[in-house]
């Protein structure tokens, strides 16, 4: 019988729970399996017996779980099968892995810079020289506009080199949501935006400072309108060529507007507009009145389709706007509502119809399990529970009623996991879920969504069926061959660390160009090849829930 381990692969927190999972390809009658634990110097500190849990339907295997939560002493360690020769890689027991997975991710954000160069000194061997200034772009010809237009700056979206409103705003506003709640402990204030942050994480800048940097790109794609351009886009898809040789070879347009952009840009903004008010007040006020201007435009524009483009770029179409018009009149509502004088925004009675709007988007958009691009209503809620209005303690009660219908799925599944289907980003999926945990755990300091949410997060590096810590740079399983153009062109043999790949994904959309997967079954859909751009791609709004998640965490 071939047994295999699955375990989280960079470590485990010293007060969490600590499981494993014993995995066999064929039937097995086995009552349970020995193990020991075995510390650096393969002493045994802890002995132990499995228990059989069921067969797993995604999968195949048969599993037996493990557990050795009483191993708390920091340190490195092996997981060993007494009767079978298998053991696992080695390990740590320590709060240090999830503060360095952070950092990592938190660079990853720096590393997708577009338009500026990232020195040697900051960057190390990923340094690369400015290009895609975006300084000067030409309207997309389907826009039939002339003239030029600044969009300088931002992160490229994912494993490509386009740049968006949607999906952006979502990214963005997740990672401020972190912000948010880490500067509401005073005590941590520091841990976000201070000089104490730099240091302790060695980062070239703050996560303020690295978020700024993609709102700064937000506020150059404002129209004189109001109305937001929807992309940056490249004619057609580069190949996996640096950002220097993709602007030798090709014009970039921006292109747009749409309803959706400008929505994004309005919440985004707005949540901006607190998260900045103690930091810079002059930016922060630049930020609320961009986001109103966008929300009023929009309004006056509720139907405005998202350009219908991708050739060169992804097409984030939504046809519901209506979770994105709650996200912005909460966040807005949160806003104005601490405003001293709302004849300083200049928009008069929006107070009272931003208000009366809520009670319907509030009957009509439920707290789903995890924050999408395409369902934002979320952030929505997370507006509500955090200001001082009549509808806090119901929204900090949607969020627990959602979390425990998270638990639910989780208590049902083999690999603890509360989605039900692998779908491309199932690693954003599985984040954003142990984000919804985790403010279940803020609001009711109950320390079974904590924990839970932690599960969730060792799938994502390693715990999962097909051995992979999904984050680049995490482990000796993480991803090699990610599909990410940076990666694939700097002459660098490792790929730019901190990056999560989509990850198991059921629906295989590139089968075309042939990629290896690991097995026929649903949960085996992954392969680490850089052609696989439905397992092995990356994006900001994978990466974002989970550096919220561990900067929550990492506390």
């Amino acid at each position: 019988m071939n047994a295999k381990i699955h375990y989280c692969h960079p470590g485990y927190v010293p007060s969490a729970s600590k499981t494993f999972l014993v995995a066999f390809s064929e039937d097995v009658y086995l009552p349970s399996v020995k193990f020991k634990i075995l510390d650096s110097d393969s002493r045994e500190v802890y002995k132990g017996e499995t228990e059989k849990i069921s067969r797993c339907a995604y999968t195949g295997e048969c599993l037996y779980k493990g557990f050795f939560t009483a191993v708390t002493a920091p340190g490195r360690y092996q997981i060993v099968l007494e009767d079978f020769d298998v053991k696992s890689h080695f390990f740590e027991v320590s709060d240090e892995w999830l503060v360095r997975e952070l950092k990592a991710n938190i660079k990853s954000f720096y590393y997708q810079r577009s338009g500026v160069e990232l020195p040697e000194r900051l960057a190390g061997i990923w340094a690369r020289p400015a290009a895609h200034l975006d300084d000067k772009l030409e309207f997309h010809p389907t826009m039939e506009r002339a003239g030029l237009w600044n969009a300088h700056g931002g992160w490229y979206d994912a494993g490509d080199y386009g740049k968006y409103i949607v999906n952006g705003g979502v990214s963005v506003a997740t990672l401020m949501l972190g912000c948010e709640l880490m500067q509401a402990h005073s005590q941590k204030s520091s841990i976000v935006g201070g000089a104490a942050f730099k240091e302790t994480y060695e980062l070239p800048v703050s996560l303020l400072d690295e978020i700024r940097f993609e709102l700064e790109f937000f506020l150059r794609m404002q129209d004189e309108d109001g109305g937001v351009f929807f992309k940056v886009t490249p004619y057609r898809w580069d190949g996996f060529v640096t950002p220097l040789e993709s602007d030798a070879s090709q014009k970039r347009y921006i292109l747009g507007k749409s309803t959706s952009s400008a929505l994004n840009f309005a919440g985004a903004l707005a949540q901006a507009h607190h998260v900045y008010a103690n930091v810079d007040s002059e930016f922060a006020e630049k930020c609320l009145f961009a986001s109103i201007r966008a929300f009023l435009w929009a309004e006056k524009n509720p139907e405005v389709d998202w350009p219908h483009n991708t050739e060169g770029s992804g097409g984030y179409g939504d046809s519901d706007l209506g979770d994105d018009f709650f996200w912005a009149r909460a966040m807005l509502y949160r806003e104005l509502k601490n405003v001293e004088s709302i004849a300083d925004v200049g928009v008069a009675g929006m107070l009272e119809r931003l208000k009366s709007q809520l009670l319907v988007d509030m009957d009509t958009y439920l707290p789903t399990y995890g924050l999408q691009w395409r369902s934002t209503q979320n952030l929505a809620w997370f507006a509500l529970a955090t200001t001082d209005c009549k509808w806090k303690d119901r929204a900090r009660m949607a969020f627990k009623y959602t979390a425990d219908e998270i638990l639910h799925l989780q208590n049902e599944d083999p690999y603890e996991l509360s989605i039900r289907k692998f779908i491309w980003g199932s690693n954003g999926d599985i984040a954003n879920h142990a984000l919804t945990l985790y403010l279940a755990y803020e609001w009711l300091d109950e320390l079974k969504y904590r924990n839970a949410a932690m599960e969730q997060i060792e799938f994502i590096y390693g715990k999962n069926p097909v051995d992979v810590s999904f984050v680049t740079g995490s482990a000796w399983s993480s991803p090699k061959f990610p599909h990410h153009r940076i990666s694939h062109s700097d002459g660098v043999d490792e790929p730019v660390p901190g990056l999560v790949v989509g990850g198991i994904n059921e629906d295989r959309q590139d089968t075309h160009r042939n990629p290896h997967y690991l097995g026929e079954a649903r949960g085996m859909s992954y392969a680490d090849e850089q052609c696989s751009f439905a397992s092995n791609e990356v994006a900001i709004n994978w990466s974002a829930p989970l550096t919220a998640v561990l900067l929550l965490l990492s506390a």
